[in-house]
């Protein structure tokens, strides 16, 4: 595949630009591509465009911009992903592969049974690191728009504020609902995820009231990533 670059500038009118510090280290010291390499561009507002390398030199890298193609690869049904903070890795993992299979929005909830805390600061750069992963991610899946990547909430903050116009869905495998008999979903859809030890009786309870409905996915206990 010819390497796609997430470029934040306004491409519409560009014919030539000089990449983010970041995308042109990547471009020049990871992808190791040279003068006359094709790459694809995209902005987030949707579409794509074609380009070349124009220069790659230590202090920048220069792409000539060519013709604009208006993909659109985003899902019709809007979800977003409210998952209870884990440890590690799996945070990464889950949002990577969340974002790869079409999620618009990602919301990381704090829960009584997560591990990780994170202070202003932590939860901050945390904050930044999961937007870089959903814009790797969009990268690597073809994705021409970055779904919205929430910062951190309490869990009750966010079950009490969600909007009751979408269809709100709590994966638990305590829940008497499987998704695929489940009927008259609208488009927009929460799945909401606790995290590596699940949600505690009372948050499953709280949600519950909130109108989320318990819905497992199968007969076997998948982990929470």
């Amino acid at each position: 595949m010819t390497p796609r670059l997430y470029c934040p500038d306004d491409l519409s009118r560009a014919v030539q630009i000089v990449l983010p510090d970041a995308v042109a280290h990547h471009v020049a010291r990871v992808l190791r591509l040279r003068t006359g390499d094709l790459v694809t561009l995209f902005d987030g507002s949707g579409g794509e465009y074609a380009a070349s390398i124009h220069e790659v030199s230590k202090k920048e890298v220069v792409v000539d911009v060519g013709k604009f193609s208006d993909v659109e690869r985003e899902s019709p049904l809007r979800v977003t992903l409210a998952q209870g903070l884990s440890v590690g890795d799996k945070m990464d993992d889950t949002l990577q592969k969340a974002v790869q299979l079409g999620i618009a929005e990602f919301a990381p909830i704090d829960t009584q049974k997560s591990i990780v805390r994170l202070s202003d600061e932590r939860a901050q750069k945390r904050f930044q690191h999961w937007q870089q992963v959903a814009i790797s991610a969009c990268e690597q899946s073809g994705r021409n728009r970055i779904p919205v990547v929430r910062e951190v909430s309490a869990f009750a903050d966010f079950v009490r504020s969600s909007d009751a116009k979408t269809t709100r869905l709590l994966l638990s495998p305590r829940g008497c609902n499987y998704l695929n008999k489940l009927n008259n979903l609208s488009n927009q859809i929460i799945l909401l995820c606790g995290p590596e030890a699940g949600l505690s009786d009372s948050e499953e309870t709280l949600a519950i009231k909130q109108g989320f409905i318990p819905v497992r996915l199968g007969p076997r206990i998948l982990r929470t990533e």
